[in-house]
């Protein structure tokens, strides 16, 4: 073997190798599984979330749209409480009427089980509106606490008396990857997984008979 095949044959190998490396990087197989794995966890994300919204969005309308009509209904005498009159309502049967205005799309029955309660009504009289609470009561000051449910109760007042009726409504997140963004609840000692919905009607009863 003379000197000059000897030396094409220690040059074969870098020339081999870089023909072989030229053909890797022209190569796109597999690209698109791999554009994929790096862009699926934040479109799903995208995805879920804004079902997640829309829903949550959808529900919470129906909640306010509830407040109104229970409003309206008290505002002008057609509910009324311990007054003596055929228009009088229970705690229990005004629930159940509020019920029926939202079981469209969220969960809600008479009775609950108070260790896995979903929704919570407020309706009393005040004396003037600026005694109204304007905030939402927690038992904490931490950003998940819980709802501080103390002074909730159901007394209406009568003809030209001010009122209020808050209605507030655990929306348990589905998805697991959105639920870390958008709740904003936890009951005592459990990891956040609720949205809490929140409806507020501030009136003065008209003067009805």
């Amino acid at each position: 073997m003379n000197l000059d095949d000897q030396t094409h044959n220690r040059q074969a190998p870098p020339r081999r190798m870089r023909r072989l490396f030229a053909r890797l990087g022209r190569s796109r197989d597999g690209t698109a599984a791999i554009e994929f794995g790096l862009l699926a966890f934040p479109f799903f994300l995208l995805i879920f979330a804004t079902i997640e919204a829309f829903i949550a969005f959808a529900g919470e309308q129906l909640l306010e749209n509830a407040v109104d009509t229970m409003s309206r209904q008290i505002r002008t005498g057609q509910i009324t409480a311990g007054m003596g009159r055929p228009t009088d309502k229970t705690a229990d049967q005004f629930r159940a009427l509020f019920c029926g205005e939202i079981s469209l799309m969220i969960k809600c029955v008479d009775k609950e089980d108070p260790a896995d309660q979903k929704l919570y009504l407020d309706v009393r009289e005040f004396a003037t509106f600026a005694a109204i609470p304007n905030y939402i009561p927690k038992v904490s000051n931490d950003q998940f606490s819980d709802l501080d449910t103390t002074d909730f109760a159901y007394d209406p007042g009568g003809a030209k008396t001010i009122n209020v009726v808050r209605a507030y409504y655990r929306w348990e997140v589905m998805t697991d990857l959105v639920r870390p963004f958008i709740t904003n609840i936890r009951k005592d000692g459990e990891m956040p997984r609720d949205y809490l919905m929140v409806a507020t009607a501030a009136f003065r009863n008209e003067n009805y008979p």
